[in-house]
């Protein structure tokens, strides 16, 4: 049995999930290939797009979130005329990777791909594609999958509207790396980590450090009750500096790129992060209430939108700063323990495993 796993490296998240379904089929002894699509077909190209895409969110992302929203509500005729256009001349190339590798099951963790996929004619085995947001994003309805992967049943209205049909619904969620789903007790996870046992806070904006970190842990250090932070500052070296030098009250853990956010996650009793899909879903896997930073206009918008709407986390603004946010999640045990609640309903922890499962149950039955 093989299984191919289609994805872009536009943004780290797809790249994740594609990585830990591959894990996954390792483990169970089938073979597996992960291919970003857009490196495959020229790397040139996919060098560009990854730029393009890290500095459109990070330094213009009011330009990102206005095309994000055109492309929600853009001219069907015209916008799939350009998709079909472009997606066929990669398809062409990836068409001839499909016939040598004659894979049993090709999975998609971008739309892009499933885009170019719908165009592949020659392939006949099963097709999946994974929506790795807490929403429907533009152009999935302009993909044919056998079925589709979505964060939470609670999307299947919206995919239903975009004429995805219940039964090719898969709601299992986002397929994280096997690491967020085992636990530690926080007391294992800060004697690990080397920090105190006591109520902790962590903060982190995704590997590039997103945003102003050191204004919210200067806000964080002002408050008078006990709790210490530990802050991930990513890619972001000014950042990290800057709250190198606070002058603190209090213990904050400093750090740059980091690889044991899952051991951080478990040590933490709040999460302050930007709502990407994949850290969302690892931080429900962890069962840690959430304290949202600004999103990127687009789909981090509408991330932020279900985990609201759902009473899954509190969002930071002008008027609810992070001194607000943190007060009523940590000092209010109803209020905390109905996160927790939510948090453990909404999580999907075994996505990557129920995944996995489905495609070798599904592919022996078509063979048998």
């Amino acid at each position: 049995m093989r299984v191919l796993i289609m994805s872009v490296t536009a943004g780290q998240g797809h790249h994740q999930t594609a990585m830990a379904i591959s894990d996954y089929f390792k483990s169970k002894n089938v073979e597996s290939r992960v291919v970003d699509v857009l490196k495959y077909f020229a790397p040139a190209i996919s060098e560009v797009v990854s730029k393009s895409y890290l500095m459109s969110t990070k330094h213009i992302p009011l330009a990102y979130g206005r095309a994000y929203a055109m492309a929600e509500n853009k001219d069907p005729n015209r916008e799939k005329v350009m998709s079909h256009i472009t997606s066929t001349i990669i398809g062409k190339k990836l068409e001839r990777l499909v016939i040598q590798y004659m894979p049993d099951a090709i999975i998609c963790t971008h739309v892009f791909a499933a885009q170019i996929l719908t165009r592949i004619k020659a392939f006949k085995g099963l097709s999946i594609g994974i929506i790795t947001d807490f929403t429907i994003h533009p152009y999935w309805e302009d993909t044919n999958m056998d079925y589709y992967v979505t964060a939470s049943e609670l999307l299947t209205l919206q995919a239903n509207k975009k004429g995805i049909p219940t039964e090719r619904l898969l709601p299992i969620g986002i397929p994280i790396q096997e690491k967020f789903t085992k636990r530690l007790t926080k007391q294992q996870a800060r004697e690990k980590l080397g920090i105190e046992d006591k109520k902790t806070v962590l903060i982190m904006s995704g590997s590039m450090g997103y945003g102003n970190l050191y204004s919210h842990v200067r806000k964080m250090d002002e408050l008078d009750f006990d709790f210490q932070i530990m802050s991930v500052c990513g890619r972001n070296k000014q950042a990290k500096k800057l709250i190198d030098k606070i002058n603190t009250k209090r213990n904050i853990y400093n750090f740059g790129y980091v690889d044991n956010i899952d051991v951080m996650m478990d040590a933490a009793d709040v999460l302050v992060t930007k709502p990407g899909g994949l850290t969302v879903s690892e931080a429900l896997a962890k069962s840690v209430p959430m304290i949202l930073l600004k999103p990127i206009p687009g789909q981090e918008e509408r991330n932020t939108e279900f985990l609201l709407n759902n009473g899954v986390a509190m969002k930071i603004t002008k008027t609810t700063p992070i001194d607000v946010c943190l007060y009523q999640m940590l000092m209010n045990n109803w209020r905390y323990g109905l996160s927790q609640e939510i948090v453990k309903y909404v999580a999907k922890p075994h996505a990557a495993k129920d995944l996995g499962d489905f495609v070798i149950n599904h592919v022996k039955n078509r063979i048998a």
